[in-house]
């Protein structure tokens, strides 16, 4: 069962597997692939117009996320049993496995989030100059800074995000 809106761009059609949850209102363009068991939510857009998105399984975007690229060379890339959350910004970045990325959170180009880490809410990566969300850290601010490491609660929380 697939809805949104699915659109081809310069002679790339979006690849999604066949059990993701597309919400109506979601919009997908260009060079986009989505692995199984994702889940995209309403208003979300992820537009791969002109480099490559790659969205890894069980991963689950949020109601008005973006994610998108730039010319430069930069794709985005978002590992496996990732959260984004709610009105949050991937922009041209990697996103690696089990992250959490909080609500209207930005994490810009060139940026690595890694493994287990989480972005708190309203948080900014702002570029690639910055160096990577060490694995299982908790970045905060604006510029986002790691702030040590999320608790038990934390991670478990995020393991059951929309089962």
């Amino acid at each position: 069962m697939k809805t949104g809106l699915i659109l081809p761009y310069r002679n790339h059609l979006p690849a999604i597997a066949e059990d993701v949850f597309l919400a109506p209102g979601a919009v997908f363009i260009g060079n986009v692939e989505i692995a199984a068991g994702a889940s995209i939510w309403f208003n979300a857009v992820v537009r791969g117009d002109v480099q490559e998105i790659r969205i890894g399984p069980r991963t689950n975007l949020q109601d008005g996320c973006v994610v998108h690229v730039t010319t430069d060379g930069h794709a985005a890339y978002v590992g496996a049993d990732v959260t984004v959350g709610h009105n949050a910004i991937i922009h041209a970045c990697t996103i690696e496995d089990r992250v959490l990325i909080g609500m209207a959170a930005t994490v810009m180009d060139g940026v690595v989030v890694e493994t287990g880490a989480m972005v708190a809410a309203s948080s900014a990566r702002p570029d690639r100059t910055a160096s990577p969300t060490p694995v299982s850290s908790l970045a905060a601010g604006c510029p986002a800074a790691s702030n040590g490491t999320p608790s038990d609660g934390q991670h478990e929380g995020s393991r059951h995000r929309y089962d």
